[in-house]
């Protein structure tokens, strides 16, 4: 996926936020065949599920849905 020319909800986070990370580098593909899954979340829900009852995931949380905001 190119990230580039993608819109992420507001309200999406993922751990790598916090280490100083761009949003790009934030939710980039990880390349490394080794690399674990990213974990996401709702920052208005605090958990794996947002305001629509529907999973968080990058893959997800796009234009469209109901609870997205940009």
């Amino acid at each position: 996926m190119n990230n580039q020319n993608f819109s992420y909800c507001k309200h999406l986070r993922t751990k790598k936020m916090f280490t100083g990370a761009t949003v790009m580098e934030a939710f980039a593909d990880k390349l490394d065949e080794h690399a674990s899954p990213s974990h996401f979340w709702c920052n208005r829900t605090q958990t794996v599920i947002g305001v629509d009852d529907q999973p968080v995931h990058k893959n997800v949380c796009t234009p469209g849905r109901s609870c997205f905001e940009e």
